[in-house]
């Protein structure tokens, strides 16, 4: 077991299952420029790395090739406003989420959340699931200049929370979270059930692979 004072979350495939308002919104957003849609097992292999790859990785199944960049921004375009609609809808908490989360924040530990989804879908998303007053600070994949796997998200989180990274756990269920914290310095739980482009987080190397969320109450000395 480890002591740590502060923990970071990532979102989507660590806290939520996103996948069916995201694939809400890229069918809408392949419908709106005359491609076929595509299924959610589909969609739940693309997810990871911001919103960008998420479009590109569309277009690229449906195209058979990359999409060139006046393409890429007008699809973007069309599903920032296809997700606005879908995002808040019915939420999927992995299990084990919400009472995890209300025992950490009753042991007086802090938390945070880092996430690569645009920052402009994160606090309606908390809101929606009764989360908005759980975290010290937020930020989402365009907060800064950098996103995960850079660094600088955990790292500037440590230093507005004035938290030493080696006193910070992250949680995430993606190979980036877990580049992210190590280059932070920081330690790493890794989660089975989220979303590794088919890969097993424990080829990461996290500092624990985790199958249940609640399995972060034994590291966090709970």
């Amino acid at each position: 077991m480890a002591d740590f004072d502060l923990v970071q979350f990532d979102l989507d495939g660590t806290l939520i299952d996103s996948v069916p308002q995201l694939a809400e919104a890229i069918n809408d957003m392949l419908t709106s420029l005359n491609y076929a849609t595509q299924p959610l097992s589909a969609v739940r292999g693309w997810v990871g790395n911001g919103a960008d790859m998420l479009v590109q990785r569309a277009l690229t199944a449906t195209l058979g090739h990359i999409p060139d960049a006046t393409l890429q921004q007008q699809a973007r375009y069309r599903f920032d406003e296809a997700y606005a609609s879908h995002a808040h809808g019915t939420l999927v908490f992995y299990p084990g989420v919400l009472g995890t989360l209300e025992q950490l924040r009753a042991s007086g530990k802090r938390l945070a959340l880092v996430t690569n989804k645009p920052y402009r879908f994160v606090p309606g998303i908390l809101a929606a699931a009764g989360l908005e007053d759980y975290f010290e600070l937020v930020l989402g994949g365009d907060s800064l200049t950098e996103k995960k796997p850079s660094p600088a998200p955990l790292l500037h989180v440590c230093r507005q929370l004035n938290v030493s990274p080696a006193r910070s756990l992250m949680v995430g269920d993606s190979e980036n979270d877990v580049l992210a914290a190590k280059a932070a310095g920081m330690a790493v739980a890794g989660l089975t059930y989220g979303y590794n482009y088919g890969r097993a987080i424990a080829d990461s190397q996290p500092d624990w692979v985790l199958d249940d969320f609640a399995g972060l109450v034994s590291i966090l000395k709970l």
